[in-house]
């Protein structure tokens, strides 16, 4: 197995794809993604068009539907929900089909769709993200934080570290061995630094700071939790997710 960290969707090699690819958007899709899983949920299929969205979803029954919008951290109008994973509570998402549209998450996910396997990971689920990768044993696996806008994201990249930090672990390798490019190496220096206090690492990151303008104190301390989801969300078919 061999770890690649790509800091963003647009810094992934164009021309492949990997066995698996995790997708990381810690602030907040994949966070919501997992607790929307945890909590019930039928399935959660992501759009980068809020139109797509809304012409694919209208085909369902009210009752089985939930529509998810967020732009620059804000809920979008018209929506039932924005991107908070604390709104997503069993009593309002089980059974239902989650239809969502991020700023920066659905275009990480639409990016490695190719790939043999798509997951997603936060550090709520890394340890059902990590046992995967330890039984399956994929050959290449590609770990693509989402970013901002294109640009590089301190807590994406932190929690790819995470991972190949529990994944270097668990096998006993050298990490000269399991990684990929030197992005590995670095993912897990940050992670080593800021593990004790990912609270911290979320108030001194540009988007932490943007979501605590928003008054989104709760979903960071949330979001910064380890391993408290044992949920691995899948793709069962192109940009739809299910455990």
């Amino acid at each position: 197995m061999k770890l690649f960290v790509y800091h963003t969707p647009e810094l992934t090699p164009a021309d492949k794809a990997p066995d698996c690819a995790i997708a990381v958007d810690v602030l907040r899709a994949t966070s919501t993604m997992a607790t929307v899983l945890a909590a019930g949920g039928e399935a959660i299929q992501v759009f980068s068009d809020l139109e797509k969205l809304m012409h694919v979803s209208s085909s369902w029954l009210p009752e089985k539907r939930l529509r998810a919008g967020e732009r620059g951290g804000g809920k979008v109008p018209g929506f039932e929900l924005g991107n908070s994973p604390l709104d997503c509570t069993p009593e309002l998402v089980h059974g239902r089909r989650l239809f969502i549209s991020t700023t920066n998450g659905t275009r990480a996910l639409q990016r490695v769709q190719d790939a043999a396997t798509v997951i997603t990971a936060a550090f709520i689920n890394r340890a059902a993200v990590v046992r995967y990768l330890i039984e399956k044993q994929p050959e290449i696996v590609w770990i693509v934080g989402s970013g901002w806008e294109g640009s590089f994201s301190l807590e994406d990249t932190a929690c790819a570290g995470a991972i190949a930090h529990s994944v270097v672990q668990e096998t006993n390798l050298p990490v000269e061995e399991l990684a990929g490019n030197d992005e590995v190496v670095s993912a897990i220096a940050l992670y080593s630094q800021w593990q004790d206090n990912l609270l911290g690492l979320f108030h001194a990151c540009s988007h932490g700071q943007r979501l605590l303008r928003l008054d989104c104190y709760e979903d960071l301390k949330y979001c910064s939790q380890t391993d408290i989801l044992d949920v691995l969300p899948m793709q069962r078919e192109p940009g739809v997710l299910k455990s």
